[in-house]
């Protein structure tokens, strides 16, 4: 095999299984429309020193290493939220769904649902295929095999999903997760598990079998319909209506502020769990409360009766945020919906040369999995799909 001078995005693809523990081929999934990776370890050190000795004796490692991944990929139809473990409702018709669980198993749930509970983590798979050579490869019947080479981060867990949408922008989504441990293995066909066992602290043993590559990942069309490449800024609707009593601004009609941008943040810190005689930590559980914040920009173009005296007083809104799919008219490819919202800030900027616009921040917490008044929800046709 010719050495190979460098790696760039046409031989790469990310993978995500249901559970660390798993490894068959039908319990992974590769997310679509990923446009960036980056993946990083840190081991922290304990030097030993002692009197007679300039220079350490040893250095031994107290703390778990620090294993961390974060990648971004263009919001399309909500499977790729699925494969992450979120709780996607059927925009379609039905029920929702999340991975490793059947759509007739659900009603309405959290979005965040599935990442409030323990569990040991999932892993992300980085694939990456010959020099010069298409990882979705187009010819029918091909797989991995040897010529590919995997790096693995194993018992992820997600800290941040955040998605942004705005003019002149495809509608982006960011994911940021934490791992326990990494492995690369230069065979794909015999890949073997990044994962630990965080009640031993010892490595898992076994091989993960990954799907076959495929240009649209899991994203495929609505009724057999053209798929979705990405979604646009030109589809993108907000329902402000309920939160527009909460501004000094209009807001949520035809004739309110003209939205520029919006973005959802989810953050999900979790905490490490340690104990004597395990080089890992057994849970890496959910710091609670959870804040999710929902900010707006927006170019300002009248005011309203309002009194800010009055809106300490505020009760509780809600706000809908809507992408169409422009391949199959009148269904939403996605829906964000966040109940509960209570505005933080609002904040106007106005200068020589420039509009006036105006910032606004609100915000909710995350209720249990099975509350359907506070927090983030979503429904997407990609909950309709049936997994590999």
């Amino acid at each position: 095999m010719a050495t190979r001078n460098r790696v760039i995005y046409q031989s790469e693809g990310l993978f995500v299984g249901e559970n660390a523990a798993l490894s068959g081929k039908t319990q992974h999934e590769q997310l679509g429309r990923v446009q960036s990776a980056n993946y990083s370890f840190t081991i922290n050190r304990q030097d030993v020193n002692q009197f007679g000795d300039l220079a350490r004796i040893d250095s031994l490692v107290l703390d778990p290493p620090t294993v961390n991944l974060d990648f971004s990929y263009y919001l399309a139809d909500g499977f790729n939220e699925r494969s992450l473990g979120f709780f996607v409702e059927n925009s379609g018709a039905g029920a929702g769904a999340q991975r490793g669980a059947t759509t007739a198993a659900f009603g309405k749930g959290n979005f965040a649902s599935g990442h409030l509970v323990a569990s040991s983590g999932v892993n992300f798979y980085i694939v990456t295929s010959p020099d010069g050579e298409d990882l979705n490869k187009a010819g029918a019947g091909e797989v991995l095999n040897n010529s590919d080479s995997v790096i693995g981060v194993g018992n992820c867990y997600l800290t941040d999903y955040s998605v942004d949408l705005s003019v002149g922008s495809l509608p982006t989504v960011s994911v940021t997760v934490e791992g326990a441990n990494m492995n690369s293995v230069s065979n794909s066909a015999i890949t073997g598990s990044p994962a630990v066992d965080q009640e031993a602290g010892t490595a898992m043993v076994g091989n993960i079998q990954l799907p076959n590559p495929t240009k649209d990942g899991g994203i495929s069309g609505f009724n057999n319909g053209a798929s979705i490449t990405a979604l646009r800024p030109g589809d993108v609707t907000l329902d402000l209506a309920n939160v527009s009593g909460e501004s000094l601004v209009k807001l949520g009609t035809s004739e309110g502020a003209h939205i520029q941008s919006a973005s959802i943040s989810l953050p999900l810190s979790r905490s490490p769990i340690d104990r004597l005689g395990s080089r890992f930590p057994f849970a890496r559980e959910v710091d609670f409360p959870v804040n999710a914040t929902m900010n707006i920009s927006a170019i300002v173009n009248d005011s309203q009766n309002q009194n800010l005296a009055d809106i300490l007083n505020s009760g509780v809104q809600e706000a809908t945020i809507t992408v169409k799919d422009s391949t199959t008219a009148g269904n939403d490819a996605i829906k964000y919906t966040m109940k509960g919202l209570k505005i933080d800030s609002q904040s106007f900027s106005s200068s020589i040369g420039s509009n006036k616009t105006v910032d606004i921040t609100f915000s909710t917490q995350i209720g249990g999995p099975n509350d359907t008044n506070n927090g983030v929800f979503m429904s997407g046709l990609g909950a309709a799909k049936v997994f590999s």
